[in-house]
């Protein structure tokens, strides 16, 4: 279909995945599950009373050469940032963010939007900053967060014009796809919606380099935090003319995929 891991276009989608299950005895067949994003991966296997399931680890071999590198990417200071730098900026363009950011989702947008409408000063100024989709986990010993991977963006659409329009807002980080009428809010404020790489939040972390709260500190996980990130990879999805690379790049490889001989 030409959809591709992360929406970016290729040709291995995986576009459900369906779980049976069955009541049984805790002590009878114990099995844990982690629910991942879109890079989570499976293998099968079954216990057959012998003793614990032995895998055998995959061979590199299996897999194709990758060219990718994020250090191919832009390195961009976020704490200078300027509308003129964002225009530059084209979907599909890696970029490594170094510098300050700022986080909210769901319940911290709720809350921005309540105040706007009210008419109060907003706890953070948001002018030329980026905003992170995000609800980091808690920090274990000596790190800085836990880990950080975005969430989905979709649900901030009802929130991004009156973002966008009110508070000086230049982007947002998150992942999937960005409706039409937030893409359209975008160019209209000649804004950018970048992605992060879901399902790898553990590694995303480790671009953070310090973390404190900003505003909202009973929301827990979903508080206004102030990141700073060094080469925090991104991909730019939105660009400021809304042009949107999930619109793109899946178009383009269903033209690619079109053109592929088929084999007997």
């Amino acid at each position: 279909m030409g959809i591709g891991a992360q929406g970016l276009g290729g040709l291995s989608t995986v576009l459900d995945v369906k779980i049976l299950d069955y009541p049984t005895h805790a002590a009878s067949k114990p099995i844990a599950m982690i629910p991942n994003c879109a890079a989570t991966r499976h293998i099968e296997f079954e216990l057959d009373g012998s003793g614990p399931a032995k895998l055998e680890a995959p061979s590199l071999e299996d897999w194709p050469d990758l060219t990718y590198s994020p250090d191919n990417g832009k390195r961009v200071d976020v704490n200078n940032l300027t509308k003129e730098e964002v225009a530059t900026w084209k979907t599909g363009d890696v970029l490594l963010l170094n510098g300050k950011i700022l986080t909210g989702r769901d319940a911290a947008h709720k809350r921005l939007v309540d105040m706007l409408n009210k008419g109060e000063e907003l706890p953070v100024d948001f002018t030329n900053k980026l905003i992170y989709y995000v609800g980091p986990v808690d920090p274990v010993r000596d790190e800085v967060v836990g880990p950080a991977g975005p969430t989905t963006s979709t649900r901030m659409d009802k929130f991004t014009r009156q973002m966008l329009e009110q508070t000086g807002l230049l982007g947002m980080i998150g992942k999937s796809e960005r409706g039409a009428a937030t893409c359209q809010a975008i160019a209209d404020n000649k804004a950018v919606y970048l992605m992060a790489v879901g399902g790898a939040a553990y590694l995303v972390a480790k671009a953070i380099k310090a973390s404190k709260v900003l505003a909202f500190p009973e929301l827990g996980m979903e508080a206004i935090y102030e990141f700073e990130v060094k080469d925090m990879p991104v991909t730019v999805a939105v660009d400021s003319n809304g042009e949107s690379v999930h619109a793109i790049a899946p178009k383009q490889w269903q033209a690619k995929i079109g053109i592929i001989p088929v084999e007997a």
